[in-house]
């Protein structure tokens, strides 16, 4: 057995809806993750900070949102290095369709058929495909993120 104690490190992800649309971040260049690749809005939750907390202030950094609702839809689990990450997984609404620029990336609405043709962070699709399937009253899944022999994202869901 191993004296390694397994740490994981919390981040959320953000799904907003505006008149049928996504909203989702082209990830600026210089960004070391997924740079010029689209996603949903997210990142760290800061020390001492909710997970409720940490996603409206990423809405609001990042896209220059509030949030109507946030509603938890999933958490995910996922390797990166030595360490775990699990990531709360929200979809919500918003009275305002305004967007605004940040360091990270140019926030933008998306219909479902616009986000097909975009080159997206590689597990959004698999995401977004089962927000899409979920009815209101469904609880939040649970998944695991991994790739197949070919090296292409998986997710795995648990419930």
């Amino acid at each position: 057995m191993s004296d390694h104690r397994y740490s994981a490190i919390p981040r959320v992800l953000c799904f907003l809806r505006h008149k049928g649309r996504w909203l989702l971040i082209r990830r600026a260049a210089d960004r070391r993750l997924w740079p010029n690749l689209y996603n949903g809005v997210g990142g760290h939750v800061e020390e001492g900070e909710g997970i409720l907390a940490a996603a409206r202030r990423e809405l609001l950094e990042e896209a220059g949102l509030t949030a109507a609702e946030l509603r938890l839809r999933g958490v995910i689990h996922e390797m990166e290095g030595d360490h775990g990450v699990i990531v709360f997984v929200f979809t919500g609404t918003c009275a305002s369709a305004r967007l605004r620029a940040s360091p990270e990336g140019a926030p933008g609405w998306f219909t479902d058929q616009e986000v097909l043709g975009l080159p997206l962070v590689a597990d959004v699709g698999l995401i977004l495909g089962r927000l899409l399937a979920m009815r209101p009253a469904d609880p939040p899944f649970i998944a695991r993120s991994h790739t197949d022999a070919a090296g292409r994202p998986m997710l795995t869901f648990e419930a």
